[in-house]
């Protein structure tokens, strides 16, 4: 059964099933080239962005090429799972320039998510972006100043571990 079929027949909520698919199919000669696509075409984004989350925590890296198409699928995505899984997995995918507009965007777009946890990781993904780019670390600093008087506990945890930090 083609990746793509397993992830639509997956109901969502259970970590083992997609687990259990991630096993099945991460020694497969195509596995991040399929997630990779699914991703950029949206198709079970929830299922695709989390078997990626998955691939790279466990230390498998990412072409630049791979990346790039990540980066410019971001616009395409519209559930908030979707968007935290690739804000989580931005520590492992390093921004070049000719992505660094439809990251910045993404990650702007975030910081007002509804969503506490992908407020959070938008967060991180803006320190990430700083990193790249040092012309955007006074702004993100003062960002991350100004949500201190204005986010939820959570999210303030996670902007005090970045600001402990240092810029690369």
């Amino acid at each position: 059964m083609p990746l793509q079929d397993s992830l639509s027949s997956w109901g969502g909520k259970s970590s083992e099933d997609i687990q259990k698919i991630y096993q099945q199919y991460e020694s497969s000669f195509s596995f991040i080239d399929d997630v990779v696509t699914m991703i950029a075409s949206a198709v079970e984004e929830k299922a695709a962005t989390w078997l990626l989350k998955h691939y790279v925590e466990k230390g498998n890296t990412l072409s630049a090429e791979h990346i790039h198409t990540i980066y410019h699928s971001l616009p395409k995505l519209t559930l908030w799972e979707a968007h935290l899984h690739l804000l989580q997995c931005m520590t492992y995918m390093p921004i070049q320039s000719k992505d660094k507009k439809v990251v910045d965007i993404f990650i702007r777009k975030n910081l007002s998510s509804e969503n506490k946890f992908v407020r959070a990781w938008a967060y991180n993904g803006l320190y990430e972006l700083a990193s790249c780019f040092p012309d955007l670390q006074a702004e993100a600093r003062s960002i991350f100043a100004m949500a201190m008087n204005d986010e939820a506990a959570s999210v303030k945890a996670r902007i005090r571990n970045i600001m402990k930090k240092e810029f690369s």
